[in-house]
């Protein structure tokens, strides 16, 4: 069931970054959007609201996701938790340097205004802050499914994990460092990733003797007393 629903994830994840690269990389229609819709942002910012957006990317930033993936993985370390300790490294920081290298493949130029709120001199295409968002918070979601099938709280990881996704790439694109493109793709980016790395990690486990579902909870070490 896991490797089903992490097969369809990537494929569909995979079919919109493509979709979304190949609009960037021939300058279609998507490029004309991203145009107007960062005018129209830029055109419309607010010192207050600008002074949040910062606030929220620089919360979102390789420094920060890295600081809290560390505190994530050395609680799993302590713990002995070698599952999470490997999917937290191979996901996140992974997908980190996955966003690098896709970055340098693209080298699309960011956002230019006479008059910008942030200037960066790195590429644009896809957002870094919008693919470690996703992966990180994704990773929670499927932790949290992992713990309990209470519906609440089920939905209620989705719902947190996607609005603090709006949240991160709406702020980028606020500020004038990423285009609409930029942000949708490294939502798809971070999808596929997570999706390959805990279906990889998965069969893994399996082959090794583990039970199916140990990627998501050690032997039910990880659920609470209140769950098992």
């Amino acid at each position: 069931m896991q490797l089903g629903v992490g097969a369809v994830l990537l494929v569909a994840a995979a079919w919109l970054f493509g979709s979304i690269a190949e609009d960037v990389v021939t300058g279609d229609r998507l490029t004309v959007l991203d145009e107007r819709v960062a005018q129209w942002l830029h055109l419309h910012a607010r010192t207050g609201a600008t002074h949040w957006m910062l606030v929220v990317s620089e919360l979102h930033s390789t420094v920060a996701m890295t600081f809290y993936t560390s505190i994530v993985g050395i609680l799993a370390f302590r713990k002995r938790r070698w599952r999470r300790v490997s999917t937290l490294a191979l996901c996140v920081v992974g997908g980190m340097l996955l966003n690098v290298l896709m970055k340098l493949a693209f080298h699309r130029a960011r956002p230019h205004f006479a008059d910008p709120l942030l200037t960066l001199t790195s590429y644009s295409f896809p957002s870094g802050h919008v693919a470690a968002s996703t992966i990180f918070y994704g990773l929670g979601v499927v932790w949290v499914f992992g713990q309990t099938r209470a519906l609440q709280w089920r939905v209620l990881a989705v719902t947190a994990a996607g609005l603090a996704i709006l949240l991160v790439a709406f702020s980028r694109m606020y500020l004038g460092v990423h285009y609409l493109s930029d942000v949708g793709a490294a939502f798809a980016e971070g999808v596929a990733w997570v999706a390959l790395c805990l279906s990889a990690l998965t069969t893994f486990w399996r082959k090794v003797g583990s039970r199916p579902d140990t990627l998501l909870a050690e032997r039910g070490q990880d659920r609470p007393h209140s769950l098992r």
